[in-house]
């Protein structure tokens, strides 16, 4: 059937705008091109009419320069066409991705809130109250067996006015352990003399004498 008919020719594929910005910004950027080297052109011709007299030579370079001139007018046209193009098709192209984005993003919401339902679905919160307080009353049993270990027994009973009294015994005795009075008393008793009192010697014949009269011996 084929090479009877032949085959149909492939279709083209659907224009897309982002290969029509690049085109267009191709396009642009080859009038820039041209915008510059007719720029470079103006400048020279600009400089030799400087030199020259006025006369038939200047005005043939002045009607050059003047046609130079319409041409970077023209270009600059276009340019400002193809940039005012590529703008339109950028804010095109931005609106259609931002709808796109919004729609996926509403599709996930929906496949989100769809799952959401069908996990609630499977919590009970009777079930889960009922969790709760048998937690709450395990949790005070424990409480209960940790206070009964905790009891004492066997200890004899005291009274609390012994208590207090035996309280405030041992803060007296914390304060008479801090006093250090004792020490100034210490410090302030007289010195034991280094010699004989002056009533236990006498003098005989010019010799000291103890108190039995016998020649007092000079300490070594």
């Amino acid at each position: 059937m084929n090479r009877i008919f032949g085959r149909g020719k492939p279709k083209a594929p659907p224009p897309n705008l982002t290969d029509c910005i690049n085109n267009v910004d191709s396009r642009g950027e080859s009038i820039d091109k041209k915008i510059a080297r007719l720029d470079a052109e103006l400048v020279k011709y600009k400089d030799q009419m400087k030199k020259m007299r006025d006369g038939p030579s200047k005005n043939m370079v002045k009607q050059k320069a003047m046609r130079i001139l319409k041409q970077k007018r023209m270009y600059e046209g276009q340019r400002d066409n193809l940039m005012q193009q590529s703008f339109n098709m950028e804010q095109t192209n931005y609106s259609i991705q931002t709808l796109k984005d919004t729609k996926t993003t509403v599709d996930a919401m929906k496949i989100g809130l769809k799952d959401m339902k069908k996990a609630y679905k499977q919590v009970n919160i009777d079930k889960i109250e009922n969790i709760q307080d048998d937690l709450e009353d395990m949790m005070a049993d424990a409480n209960d067996i940790q206070e009964a270990l905790g009891r004492s027994y066997g200890t004899p009973e005291i009274d609390d006015d012994d208590l207090e009294a035996e309280l405030s015994a041992l803060g007296d005795e914390f304060l008479m352990d801090d006093d250090s009075s004792y020490l100034d008393e210490a410090s302030s008793t007289p010195s034991v003399p280094e010699g004989l009192p002056s009533g236990s010697m006498s003098t005989k014949d010019g010799v000291l004498v103890d108190e039995f009269g016998l020649p007092q011996i000079p300490a070594t």
